[in-house]
């Protein structure tokens, strides 16, 4: 039987160049760098992987680099912002590690939460939202459910108790908002609440991801650097995500076959407000495992690619790990 969503798996971004990327968000923003790969249908190009210690679904931001790419433009339709969980009483280190390091911040509310809004050095839209500690996770922060990382090295040190614990959610700007909204309730979300101009939803189980829908009027964007590519929820596993592909193909909306992303499954489904969504299969780890203590610091690729290693790693752009 075909269950609903189980929360955030990723969110993916068009970035330009990537030793900026890491520096900024393993850096600054102290996460952890846990792979280093291409992007399987345009394998010149690096897709950076960051998130909590073990690369838990749920705490991944992913990164296609463009280093020649021209700026994207907000506009519909557009996921507009990430939004990423940082416990309730560490809003002010934030505030304040973030202007220490030059990044422009708006300390904002929204539906009752404390919200430090700011931009990424390739112009993506980022929130860091403060929330209670038995909200930070899948399951209460003090039963070590989660695996938030600390960088021990001086230029990436956040401590533990401060450190970026998931992602909460996304803003989505569509072209067609009951369209999308349909789209979410399909796969499990639920409205929560209501202000001028965002309706909020929410899974009621699993991480409670959000997705605060925006209803205001807005020109037609253009997709680029900085550009938010794409969401992906998570599914139980392989059977459930055919399942999904079959029900989504019977409803007549635009979804991919189901790829191998070496690791995990997946498909895209866009819908007819124009927001692309990822369904993917909760396979934990990332490898990470097998390449500790440095996940990141060598290309991976999957079998598929592996004897072009030479030509890839040829025409990839300067990357300083």
């Amino acid at each position: 039987m075909l269950s609903d969503t189980l929360g955030v798996h990723h969110v993916s971004v068009v970035a330009g160049d990537p030793t900026e990327n890491r520096r900024f968000y393993a850096e600054t923003l102290g996460l952890r760098f846990l792979l280093r790969t291409v992007n399987f249908e345009e394998p010149f190009v690096y897709h950076l992987y960051y998130g909590d210690e073990r690369g838990t679904p749920g705490s991944v931001l992913t990164f296609f680099t463009y280093p020649r790419e021209e700026p994207g433009r907000v506009g519909k339709p557009d996921i507009t912002t990430a939004t990423l969980r940082i416990p309730a009483d560490s809003v002010e280190f934030w505030q304040d590690r973030l202007a220490e390091r030059g990044v422009t911040v708006d300390r904002i509310e929204r539906f009752g939460e404390p919200i430090l809004a700011f931009e990424d050095p390739d112009g993506t839209s980022l929130e860091l939202v403060g929330v209670a500690a038995d909200e930070t996770g899948p399951t209460d922060l003090d039963a070590g459910a989660d695996h938030p990382w600390t960088d021990e090295s001086p230029e990436g040190s956040v401590p533990g108790e401060h450190a970026v614990r998931g992602v909460h959610g996304v803003s989505i700007r569509s072209a067609d908002p009951y369209v999308t909204a349909s789209l979410l309730d399909t796969f499990g979300f639920e409205i929560v609440a209501e202000r001028a101009e965002t309706v909020r939803y929410r899974l009621p189980d699993g991480r409670e991801s959000t997705v605060d829908l925006l209803t205001d009027d807005a020109e037609y964007g253009k997709e680029g650097r900085g550009s938010i590519h794409h969401v992906a929820l998570s599914v139980e596993s392989g059977e459930q995500l055919r399942e999904w592909r079959e029900l989504l193909d019977e409803r007549g909306l635009d979804v991919s076959r189901v790829k191998d992303r070496h690791f995990f499954e997946s498909l895209y489904v866009r819908d007819g407000g124009g927001v692309l969504f990822e369904l993917a299969t909760e396979r934990p780890g990332l490898g990470v495992d097998e390449r500790e203590p440095d996940p990141g610091r060598d290309l991976v690729l999957p079998p598929w690619l592996a004897e072009d290693r030479g030509m890839i790693e040829g025409q990839l752009p300067p990357f300083d790990d």
